[in-house]
């Protein structure tokens, strides 16, 4: 079960930071669109994308959530990639969280297969 916090600011119009591991092992941080289930904090992005290669060789991350109000309101989930959900629901995933974040349909081009990144957390840290 995620912590409240970590639910309430993923399920809200918050961006988070996403760090992944490079190759070379130095880390790759991303501004992302986030989300949540009751387990799971969750990542939509592309095969093709750089942190689709790094979690896929090294599971392991960090998801700082930033409150938009409020910088100084923010959670960190350390954790593993634990899933990768592909196909429809990946792709309706990324058209719900554009409603969410634009208030639009998705409306930039997809490359190549959206997928969810499903982050289980080992460590969570709450402010």
């Amino acid at each position: 079960m995620l912590d409240p916090k970590v639910v309430s600011l993923a399920q809200a119009a918050n961006f988070a930071a996403l760090t992944t591991l490079l190759p070379d092992g130095q880390p790759q941080t991303h501004v992302m669109w986030v989300d949540a289930d009751d387990t799971r904090v969750l990542i939509n992005t592309e095969l093709h994308r750089q942190k689709a290669k790094n979690v896929q060789r090294d599971p392991r991350v960090t998801v700082a959530i930033i409150a938009a109000d409020n910088p100084y309101d923010f959670v960190e989930v350390r954790g593993r990639v634990v899933e990768i959900v592909r196909g429809e629901i990946a792709r309706a995933h990324i058209d719900a969280l554009a409603l969410k974040y634009t208030g639009k349909p998705y409306g930039m081009a997809i490359q190549s297969e959206r997928v969810i990144l499903r982050i289980e957390p080992t460590r969570t840290v709450t402010r």
